[in-house]
């Protein structure tokens, strides 16, 4: 049996650690932080170890999970035989580091605004993108990366490391930074937070993650965060003067369509008798799910309603099995 030892077992981490666990890994775990590591050891995502990664097999896997300064300082001092990935929001710097080991820098792109190993799941990668930068990778390496995404249920995403620093500047980094600022402004006028409804939340709701990862990310990906910053301003500065503002609205609504469902919305009838809401979570257990929202909308007279769990387009279909095998009926 192949080994993987996951060095950081905060969500991410952790979270491979279930999902490489449930494909019949032996899976180990470190953290400098020993409560996070018995929480993950709690949760089953890996059995707690002191082996030496340098020990480690040429069919092992090291997963370096920290946060990116921490995945910089250890690479230099890794001379492992095993197989060595990260999983770190920057590629750029990281591979910079890489000095005696086999190396594949790779990125989920998933979260959740929770973070530790109590909010990991085994399902939290199904169907999201996993970038794996070719960058100076072997392509034994890499046909075996791309296999061990695939087991945990991810899309592997090919791409350079400096592609890859300039694309998430624009769709991950900027975006935390201007949720963060948009707060900041709201916040100053208590008025105005007493307005914020479902378009401000949704827009700010990646603010509710784990503020010290980001000191690290921005950090390393300054350059990258600036410029998608400029074309930003500029954007916006064109939209407020009204040149092309009819246009440039238009096309935005077209692209948003052409980015699909971020979320798969499962809908359950509900009567009003005991034990409904017990038969869903019933459900929830059994499926394993990551259920990202629910909305609980009553009848209008009486007699019980519509409950609708969003959840990973990849899941859904784990969880209106579960569903209908408790006894409950969905709604097309």
């Amino acid at each position: 049996m192949a080994r993987a030892l996951i060095s950081g077992t905060g969500l991410i981490g952790a979270s491979i650690g279930l999902g490489l666990g449930d494909a019949g890994w032996e899976v180990l775990g470190w953290d400098p932080d020993p409560g996070r590591l018995s929480t993950a050891v709690a949760v089953g995502a890996v059995a707690a170890s002191k082996a030496d990664p340098n020990d480690l097999r040429s069919d092992d896997l090291i997963v370096l999970a920290g946060p990116p300064a921490a995945v910089i300082e250890a690479l230099p001092e890794l001379e492992s035989a095993a197989l060595v990935i990260d999983v770190a929001a920057v590629k750029v710097p990281v591979l910079a580091a890489k000095r005696h080991v086999r190396f594949v820098g790779t990125h989920p792109m998933a979260g959740r605004e929770q973070s530790g190993p109590e909010a990991a799941t085994a399902g939290l990668f199904r169907g999201t993108a996993w970038v794996v930068a070719t960058d100076e990778a072997a392509s034994d390496d890499l046909r075996r990366v791309h296999d061990i995404v695939t087991s945990l249920g991810a899309r592997p995403v090919p791409m350079s490391a400096r592609d890859h620093d300039r694309a998430v500047a624009i769709v991950s980094h900027l975006p935390q930074l201007l949720a963060a600022a948009l707060l900041e402004i709201a916040s100053a006028d208590p008025a105005t937070m007493e307005l914020a409804a479902g378009s401000f939340r949704d827009l700010t709701r990646v603010a509710s993650s784990d503020p010290a990862m980001w000191l690290d990310i921005v950090d390393l990906n300054r350059d990258a965060i600036a410029t998608a910053a400029e074309n930003l301003a500029a954007s916006l500065d064109a939209a407020i003067a009204g040149d092309r503002l009819a246009e440039t609205l238009e096309e935005a609504r077209a692209l948003r369509a052409t980015l699909g469902p971020a979320l798969a919305a499962v809908r359950v009838a509900l009567v009003d008798e005991p034990g409904e809401l017990a038969r869903v979570g019933e459900a929830f257990a059994a499926s394993g799910v990551d259920v990202r929202d629910l909305q609980l909308r009553h009848a209008p007279h009486g007699g019980g309603g519509v409950l609708t769990v969003s959840v990973r387009p990849g899941d859904a279909g784990a969880l209106a099995t579960a569903l209908t095998e408790v006894g409950l009926d969905l709604i097309d």
